[in-house]
Parts: structure tokens; sequence; C-alpha cells
């Protein structure tokens, strides 16, 4: 049970968490959006709050090292948690490292099957090296390791990023992997590319935002239903010719076929796994394989196959029911301590990231721990190109949550504004500066409601993207460009820190936060019982809230 702080009870009203979802601090102007924008709100907060830089990338979210970006699972996982846990990206490296995902009865189904005489293995996932969802260097162990299982055909259906690495790099991934595949090709072996298609345009989808995603995704996969190439870079190449500009998440979906039709079409008595680790983009697809009621779209013949993913991507859910890597078991949440101790909270924000404030805030759980304690609200988002609308939701999220605070339900509420992120993704620069003026704004209807009510804020990011939405040369500083002279967007997340604002209106100024060179994410949730009167779980890292003596 929590304990209560015997010199300081806490603040009134509501204690409020925003994440502003990917609004990094930067001090470079090149490619900033954020400091393009204009700001008034954060900027005051800046020049009077107390505030504090927070790392939200590499070993302060669980990645491997500190080379890798974070994201917003790991950043949602480390803010609900106060923990820090090795994520997927790490448990996949050291259980390949190690040989244990070759070892477990998972691998041994899908592989055992697969090398059945007319079986083939499917593997599908994203292409790239982003470390987000998935890492090349993952799919390559499972080809390798199911040729030396005895498997004789696989056929790899990818998903091409350009989001997470830079935004038409997909050549850069597709030619060494076909060069590695032909390396292994034998009388014995056969592996090919057999589908694929942009991560925005199939397969990918998540909060069940766009199932017509998994539908174009399951067309060309399992059908070999669509625009039919020899290889997959003569399919790249002819969907940028007919699309100049086109980035790489945004290519249409592809099958790969010879003279006797599609190369790799998924049937009845095949393997499949999915490689991605991530599992807000994994689960859609999941189920459309393993849920024999989905009614989500229509799905035709449904193959009956073995199938696994590469974590389980929803432990309460049980998606994927066989799963190759264990993933984290993620305990003593935020959500868990306050529900037991009967204490209040309200979870906001629009679909594309309301599992963000819900699933991964509570250690990816698909329910409350207690609903007499915890409300989750989702707003419903748009169905079109981010870029095209970058408020996004922002405005009806906000009078939600103002209208769900001034009932005075709510001791702790968390709430997340998508538009950082999801328009920084686009690569638009000047779309991606109304964004954050879009956060800016909501900031500045919401932070005097808090005001009114007694409460405080904490106003962070999960990581780091608007930015930093140009690529940039890393020794120089300057702008990387194109042949024909255009700067090259970036539409992944950054390895800058996020700011950790507290906006506190209401004791008078004793309220401040602890400069720590080591802070991150993770030190989020302790500070949040600091400002509730509560003393954190003695696992979580601690608050970096500092009170005066009165």
């Amino acid at each position: 049970m929590l304990s209560r702080i015997p010199d300081f009870a806490g603040v009134q009203g509501p204690v409020v968490t925003v994440v502003m979802d990917g609004v990094g601090q930067r001090r470079e102007d090149a490619g900033n959006a954020v400091s393009a924008a204009l700001t008034p709100t954060l900027d005051r907060l800046a020049a009077e709050a107390p505030s504090v830089l927070l790392r939200a990338h590499g070993t302060a979210v669980g990645m491997p090292s500190d080379d890798d970006m974070g994201n917003s699972e790991v950043g949602h996982n480390a803010l609900g948690s106060g923990q820090v846990y090795a994520q997927g990206a790490a448990l996949v490296s050291d259980a390949i490292a190690s040989g244990a995902i070759f070892g477990g009865s998972a691998w041994q189904e899908v592989a055992g099957n697969a090398a059945r005489d007319g079986a083939t293995l499917h593997l599908i996932g994203l292409l790239s090296d982003g470390n987000v969802h998935s890492h090349d260097a993952h799919l390559r162990a499972l080809v390798m390791a199911a040729r030396g299982a005895g498997v004789r055909r696989v056929r790899v259906h990818v998903l091409l990023d350009g989001r997470d690495v830079p935004e038409t790099s997909a050549l850069d991934y597709l030619r060494p992997f076909e060069s590695f595949l032909a390396g292994l090709r034998s009388p014995d072996f056969d592996a090919l590319i057999a589908s694929g298609g942009g991560r925005m345009q199939i397969t990918m989808d998540r909060y069940e935002a766009d199932w017509d995603m998994v539908a174009r995704g399951w067309a060309v996969h399992v059908h070999g239903e669509g625009a039919r190439f020899p290889d997959a870079e003569s399919a790249v190449l002819a969907h940028r010719s007919a699309a100049p500009g086109i980035i790489d998440q945004d290519l249409p979906a592809f099958v790969i076929a010879d003279g006797s039709g599609p190369v790799g079409r998924i049937r009845d008595g095949d393997s499949v796994v999915l490689f991605n680790f991530r599992g807000d983009r994994a689960i859609e697809i999941t189920r459309a394989f393993e849920d024999e009621t989905l009614a989500a779209f229509a799905r035709g013949p449904r193959p009956k196959v073995v199938f696994a993913g590469m974590l389980q991507y929803d432990g309460d859910l049980k998606l994927p029911a066989r799963f190759l890597v264990a993933p984290p078991a993620i305990r003593d949440t935020m959500g868990e301590h306050l529900a037991r101790a009967g204490v209040s909270q309200l979870a906001i924000s629009e679909t594309q990231k309301f599992g963000h404030v819900t699933y991964f805030w509570n250690g990816n759980r698909s329910t409350p721990f207690d609903e007499r304690f915890e409300r989750w609200i989702e707003i419903p988002s748009d169905r079109v190109p981010f870029e095209q609308r970058p408020w996004m939701k922002a405005a009806e999220i906000t009078d939600a949550l103002i209208a769900e605070l001034q009932t005075g339900r709510y001791r702790s509420a968390r709430v997340n504004y998508a538009n950082g992120d999801m328009v920084g993704h686009t690569g638009n620069f000047a779309a991606a500066v109304m964004a954050v003026e879009t956060v800016d704004l909501a900031l500045s209807r919401l932070l005097p409601a808090i005001d009114a009510l007694g409460g405080v804020a904490l106003i962070t990011a999960d990581h780091g993207n608007a930015e930093e939405m140009y690529e940039l040369d890393r020794k120089t500083g300057a702008t990387s460009r194109t042949a024909e002279g255009r700067i090259r967007a970036k539409t992944s997340h950054t390895l800058n820190p996020v700011p950790l604002y507290l906006h506190d209106r209401v004791t008078g100024g004793r309220l401040g936060l602890r400069q720590d060179a080591d802070a991150g994410l993770s030190n989020v949730a302790a500070t949040t019982l600091h400002l509730l009167g509560l003393r954190a779980p003695a696992m979580w890292r601690p608050s970096l809230l500092e009170v005066a003596p009165r």
C-alpha cells in the first residue's frame, strides 16, 4: 500500500500529466518545428516554471544501447511504471544471441511444421533497422535458423519503413536483403520476398483506426492479390515513378510474381511468424490470423496455419497464443498502486495514442485495474493523412478533459496530445509547426482550468520527433540533401531529451524540480505521487520534486 508523506500532504486539486507526444528539446533551429512554432505557453513555462530535461531514449527506456531512439511504447511504459524494463528490442536480441529463442517451444512448433514436405515458413514484418518495431538483423537470424532447422521454403512479406529510418531508404534495406537471400538459396533452400508495401498503407494499423490497412495487407500476403512485379525493387521504383515525392511508408502494396503467379501466398498447412516485436501495430494482423469470428473485414478463405508473434503483443487478450520471446513482465505500475489505494484516475487521448495512456501506461494491460477508480476516454481520430489536419483532435481532447476535471472526481489524470509525433512522422515541416502550435493552444486552455481546481500539471513528452524534422550530418550538423538538392526530411524519432515542466499556480512557489543529469521518463511516476502527497514504491526511480518548507 502507498503511504503518506508526513511533511507534504500534496496539492489540493488534480495532478495532471500532459504528454506532448514527439515534442523533444533541441537547441539548433535547422529543421526544428518546435522552435519555429509560435508557442507562448511553452515559452512561458520554459522561462518561469521549474523544469528539467529527461532522457527518453536508449538505456533510460530499456533499449539495448544509447544509440537507440525511444518510442511511444517504451516511453509510456516508463512513464506509467516508474521503472526501466528491458524492452522488446533488447529482449529479442538477447534471446537470439543466447539461442534461447530457437530452443523454445514456439519456434520448434513453427519450424517443425514448416519443415514438412510442401509447407512454407512466411515471415511478415518491418524491413529496417529502426529498432522501434523490428530489426532486420532479427529477420536474418530467423531465416538462417529456418534453414538450419530443415525448412526448405521461406517467403518474406516486407513492410517498408521510411518512418523510423530515412523516408526514402527502402532500397538501402531491400538490396542487401535480396543479396542475403540469394546467398542462401540452394537446391534444398528456397527463400524469396513474396509481397510488401508501405507500413502506413498495409498491415500495420493500430487501435482499430483503419482496418482497411489490414485488409490490404491480408490481400497481398495471404491471397496474392494486388499489383504484380518481378521483384521488390521493381515495385518500389515503379510506385515512386507513378507518384513522384512519395515516401516509403506510403508506398502501395505489391505482390511478387513469376510466370506461374504469386511466389508466396499463405496457404493451409504453412507457418507464419510476425517478426515485429512491438505490440501496438501487430495486434490487428495477429487477430486476422487467430480470431475465428473477426468481422472487421472480409478475409475470404482463412488459411489454417501455425502462427507466432515475435512477442506476445497483448497479455490480457493472449495475442498471439504462440510467441517466440516472452515480453517484459511490467509490475507495480502507477495505475495499479493508485487503484489499490482508491485514488481516482482519468486517462484520455484520441485513437492514435489512446492505447499509450492506457495499455502501455498500465504495463501492457488492456483493461483498468479497477474500473471504480480508473476511467478511460477515447476521442475517435480522423482517418485522413495527418499532415492534412495537423490539429488532429487536440481541441476535442481538451474539451473533454476540462469537463471531466471540473466534475471533481479525479485526483490524477493523464493525457496524450498526439500531434507532434503523428504529424512529425509525415516529414512535412510546415504541418509539424502547426501541430506544435496546436498543442500549445491546447495547453493555454487546459492549464487555467487546472489552476481553478487547485491542481498542478506535469508537462513532458515520451520521445523526440518534431524538433528534428531534417536529416542532419552528425559530424557537421548540416542538413542532408538529395542529389536533386532537396532537404531530406526526417520522419523518425530522435535521440534528443524531452522537457519536464511543473506548472504550479497554487502553492505560492513552494514546488521545484531537482536537477539530475540521469533523470529520465521513469522519474515522472514518483514525482506524480509526490505531488499527491504519497510515497513512491521502493522499486521506482526517485521523485524529482522539491518542496520548500512553509
